[in-house]
């Protein structure tokens, strides 16, 4: 009997149907986040610029991309690496501007043709696109963007979130599927501010105005992200977790709240509140990430939390679309390819391990106050043979197995990467 079937046997026995686990994870998309691949650059301000807007990218691994064809060359390793269902997420940054589509314009005037590349890209592979503003990294962060007092800078900012929104509908338009177009800035403090309330009331004028633009809310879902602090804002955040999760809630009719696991304070896990808000939000979204002591954007593990998140995901029934599931990290110290494709393969693992809970058995345990019985079932779980079921999913997506895949990316760095 192969390794598989005699997993299937195991978990038949709890009452979980392997193959159906497998199939049902072939269905769910996973947003693969563009901007590990150049160390969150872009292509539209000088390429030697550095971060700025509280954000910062460590390590100066060999082999960055530097243009988009080597952007998308890259992408295409890490989709044949991976297995399971992607989705495209770009920055606004990554507009491509050629002489085709009339050149060079400033973050206020982009337009959907300059994203026209990608959108050949998804649709050559199948893949939806997620889209974000790009609140970051230019001069017009005064430092300040959506909440500063200056109007010039506030206007040119709705002006950007507005044409993103126009970008996102498009992106949905021509690729077929929804496109979350998350709303995060890093606008905040060094130090302790004289007026908490003000940039606030600002902030909120501000993404009113952006969400003013026409769209088709099936089609576009706006999320506005929060963060605790960030480099150079440390006393204070304007889009704080109370504040995003707020203006989602007064405006559930055209936006919805996105949650980074990295966003939060250390003590805080993303996975007990994915339940509380599917309480009340018919949809939320994620940034799957990993911090270390901050939101330090680290490669995604298969840590407790990691697996945590999705079991709530699959337990809350958010595999049908109530959940929209993104990476979010960004490591210029190792292979940029192996980075992208650890994260990927162990969300892909997190889901697959939860799909194989039995989780009616457990829920029952636990509604009959059987607490002993439940710690030992769960336990138990950790030692069945998840790995050969593993193995078979990515088979069955035609992507390589755990021991296959690294030799295949260091080749790549030799050949490509290296001699960039």
């Amino acid at each position: 009997m192969s390794e598989y079937l005699q997993a299937k046997a195991a978990y038949a026995k709890l009452g979980v149907d392997t193959d159906a686990a497998i199939e049902k994870l072939k269905s769910v998309p996973v947003a693969l986040h563009c901007w590990q691949g150049d160390d969150v650059r872009g292509f539209d301000q000088k390429s030697d610029g550095p971060l700025t807007g509280g954000i910062q990218t460590t390590g100066n691994y060999p082999g960055r991309a530097r243009t988009p064809e080597e952007l998308m060359a890259d992408i295409d390793m890490v989709l044949k690496l991976c297995p399971g269902m992607k989705k495209m997420n770009l920055h606004a940054c990554y507009a491509i501007f050629d002489d085709e589509n009339g050149g060079w314009v400033d973050r206020d005037k982009i337009e959907p043709k300059h994203f026209k590349k990608w959108v050949d890209f998804c649709k050559a592979r199948g893949l939806g696109c997620d889209f974000n503003p790009t609140f970051f990294s230019h001069p017009m962060c005064d430092p300040l963007t959506l909440a500063s007092p200056n109007e010039e800078t506030r206007k040119f900012w709705i002006e950007h979130g507005k044409a993103c929104i126009r970008i996102s509908q498009y992106l949905a338009e021509e690729l077929g599927q929804p496109c979350v177009m998350n709303i995060w800035t890093g606008d905040g403090f060094k130090d302790i501010p004289a007026d908490r309330m003000g940039p606030r009331m600002r902030y909120k004028e501000s993404i009113d105005a952006i969400l003013s633009e026409p769209f088709d809310f099936d089609k576009v879902k706006p999320c506005v992200e929060s963060k605790v602090f960030g480099i150079g804002v440390e006393a204070y955040t304007v889009g704080s977790a109370e504040f995003s999760l707020g203006y989602a809630a007064a405006n559930k009719d055209k936006c919805i709240p996105l949650m980074d696991n990295g966003h939060y304070h250390p003590t805080e896990v993303v996975s007990d509140k994915i339940p509380a808000l599917l309480t009340f939000f018919p949809e939320i979204a994620l940034h799957v990430t990993r911090p270390i002591r901050w939101d330090s954007d680290h490669v995604v593990l298969l840590d407790d939390e990691t697996r945590e998140i999705c079991k709530e995901i699959v337990r809350c029934g958010g595999l049908d679309g109530r959940v929209k599931i993104a990476l979010d990290y960004f490591d210029a110290s190792i292979n940029r390819i192996v980075a992208w494709t650890v994260g990927f393969r162990n969300v892909q693992k997190a889901l697959l391990m939860a799909l194989l809970t039995p989780d009616v058995q457990l829920k029952g345990l636990q509604d009959a106050d059987n607490w002993t019985e439940l710690m030992v079932r769960q336990e138990e779980l950790k030692t069945l043979p998840f790995g050969a079921v593993w193995t078979q999913y990515c088979e069955s997506c035609g992507a390589p197995a755990d021991g296959e895949w690294f030799s295949v990316a260091k080749a790549y760095e030799t050949d490509v990467l290296s001699k960039r």
